[in-house]
Parts: structure tokens; sequence; C-alpha cells
């Protein structure tokens, strides 16, 4: 009994020191206080303000995209019913390759028109070559001639039509000539790329405003960015960017100014800036993701503390300031600041009469004292 007493006593010593935490002092003055030794076992820290460079920036918004050579958008010449197809949203494609099939009765009535133009023609031809010789000769009369070198001239162009018509719907003119007719067509890929969009499913009517499916080549994908027109003229090609992609991730990737935008033209008053993406980007991103920006338009000196020195409520930020050490005793204040710019690791502050390059300032478990 003794033995299970002793031994609940020292399971419950060893659950409160595991639970232990950094205890905080505040006083009425509004202080934060901790001791030297709760300062030592958190691995607290305290400097003061360093100088560091950090780039000018100005900050965009907008997408990952790719040019619109490289965006298919699939319809059909005529439409049809969907016979069959294959694919899936994600799914690579080659270009010329068969997408979906499409089926009308349509497609055998173009195949037959073009059989009776191109059978008429050479009588046309041949019609109107005779006019013409009977013409020359003062044997037929003018109206004769003309009217053989018209109906020869429209059927010309209802042939040159037709035949269109046909290699567009990806039927081969030479096997409807052979009388091979079929009311069967293929779609194909007119790039290589990735399949976006899909809205094809099997005995669906699609006309021509129906987009069938999207092909994206993702080997040309790049970062379009929105630029304020007041920015615009701090812009130029070959400037370093940083974006992120908030709705996926916070890793920040890189990129550069390829091409700036020559009009205004969109209602915000922007100006389009496009940016070059690593090819390894490429694999990971997605035509579509919201991208946020910093184009580096020049650097600057300014006094900082690293990031995880200053911390955000609201739209405020502020640090912890030491205003007083004593009696092993460490005494911080919440002190609001004004920030700068902000690099990888470290943010500008501007000096004021409550912070300047002496201050020193809580730079490592500021999270303990604040949360």
């Amino acid at each position: 009994m003794i033995k299970n007493s002793i031994l609940i006593a020292l399971i419950g010593l060893f659950i409160s020191c595991k639970e232990e935490k950094t205890e905080v002092v505040t006083p009425n003055n509004g202080f934060i206080t901790v001791t030297k030794e709760q300062f030592q076992s958190s691995k607290m820290e305290i400097a003061t303000l360093v100088e560091k460079e950090f780039n000018v920036t100005v900050s965009a918004s907008g997408k990952i995209d790719v040019p619109p050579q490289y965006r298919a958008k699939i319809s059909p010449f005529i439409g049809g019913y969907v016979k069959s197809s294959q694919f899936l949203v994600g799914d690579k494609v080659s270009k010329g390759q068969v997408l979906v099939t499409l089926e009308n009765t349509e497609y055998l009535d173009i195949q037959k028109d073009y059989v009776e133009v191109a059978e008429q023609i050479n009588y046309l031809k041949s019609e109107f070559e005779r006019q013409k010789t009977l013409f020359n000769e003062k044997i037929t009369s003018q109206k004769n001639y003309l009217k053989a070198e018209s109906d020869y001239r429209q059927a010309k162009g209802m042939y040159q039509g037709l035949r269109e018509k046909l290699l567009l719907l990806n039927i081969n003119p030479s096997n409807v000539e052979k009388g091979k007719f079929t009311s069967v067509i293929t779609l194909t890929a007119p790039i290589s790329g990735d399949i976006t969009v899909m809205n094809a499913n099997v005995r669906m009517f699609m006309s021509p405003s129906d987009v069938i499916m999207e092909v994206v080549d993702t080997q040309h994908l790049l970062l379009s960015l929105n630029v304020f027109e007041s920015d615009i003229l701090k812009i130029k090609e070959g400037q370093n960017i940083e974006f992120t992609i908030p709705q996926a991730s916070k890793d920040v990737y890189k990129s550069k100014v390829k091409t700036v935008g020559k009009s205004i033209e969109n209602k915000d008053r922007s100006i389009s800036v496009f940016g070059l993406l690593q090819p390894e980007l490429k694999e990971k991103l997605l035509s579509g993701m919201f991208a946020e920006a910093k184009i580096s338009i020049a650097t600057k000196k300014g006094l900082s503390v690293p990031n995880e020195a200053v911390k955000k409520s609201g739209d405020k930020n502020f640090v912890l300031l030491l205003v007083k050490e004593a009696n092993n005793n460490y005494s911080f204040k919440k002190t609001l600041v004004q920030i700068g710019e902000v690099s990888e690791h470290h943010t500008e502050i501007i000096s004021d009469e409550n912070i300047h390059q002496e201050s020193k300032i809580l730079v490592k478990g500021v999270f303990e004292l604040t949360n």
C-alpha cells in the first residue's frame, strides 16, 4: 500500500514537471516579467536592432497561366453526339492524338454533297472551256460563255468549301470520292499537354459552342501579374520576383520579369507583367492558381530584427522591448512598431521615439510570452 502511494506520488510529480511552462508575471504597469531562470530555461535571447540590406519591392497579385497559343479548347466544327472518349482531367495527351469521337448523320449529308459537286465539276469545267473556245471563234454568244463560266466557278467554290468542311471534320476527301462515307468523326489534340477541363459524356450532344475539353501545355506555364498604374514605371525586364501561392502553400518561389505590358487594359487600371518559371516549378504548379508577389525594384539598408521577433495583432505589429533588468528579472513592454520591407529572415523596423538602434528586443522566445 505504501509502495503504491509512493509510486502514485512520483508519477504525479513527473507529470507536473512535464506540464510546467514559463510562468509570466504581468503587473498593473503592463510589463511582462520573467525570471532569469525562466529566461534561460526557455532559451530566450535579447538583441539590438541590426542593419540589414532589404529589397525595395512592388506588391502585385495574379495567377499561374499559359500564353494563349499553349491553351486549346476543343469544340466540334459541326455538332454531334459523343460516341467515345477515354480521357480524364489530368491525363497527358500528344499533338494529333484522338481525344473524342462524335456521331451525326449530318456528316453523311456533307459527304454526299461533296461527291455530287465533284462529279459535276468535271463536266462544268469541260463546258466552260468549250464555250470559251467557241466564244473566241465568235461561234457562240457571250451570254452562253459567261453562264458556263459562272456555273463552273460556282461549282468550284462549292467544291472547295465542302472539301474544307471535310478536312475540318477530319474526314479524308479521297476516301469520300471512293464512296467510303462515315457518320463518325474524330477530334484530335491540336497541342501536347494536360487535360484541364472535360465536359463530354457518352451520347451527350455537343454543339460548336460547347467546350468538350481543354488542353494546356504546362511546359509553358508563366507567372501573370497585375501591377497598378502608379507602380508600372518602376518595373523592368529581368527584375527578381518572389511569390507565394497562399491557398496551397507557405513556400516562397522565385521568378524574373520576362515582359511588361504596353497598355492599360484592366478595369482596375493595372498592367500585365509576366514572369518566367523554372522547369521544376512548372511540374509543381497548376494553371489558374492565385499568386501574391513582390517585385524587387531596388535595394536599401534598414534596421531590422529577426522575423520571429515581430508579432501581429489585427492590423498592428509589435515587439517585446526590454525596459528593465534587475533582481534576476527581465521586464518587457509590448511596443507597437512600424515595419518596412520584409525578407526571408528579417523584418525592417522604422525607428521612432520608442525604438532605435540601441533598443533591446526579445528576439527568441516571443511566442512563449505572447500566447
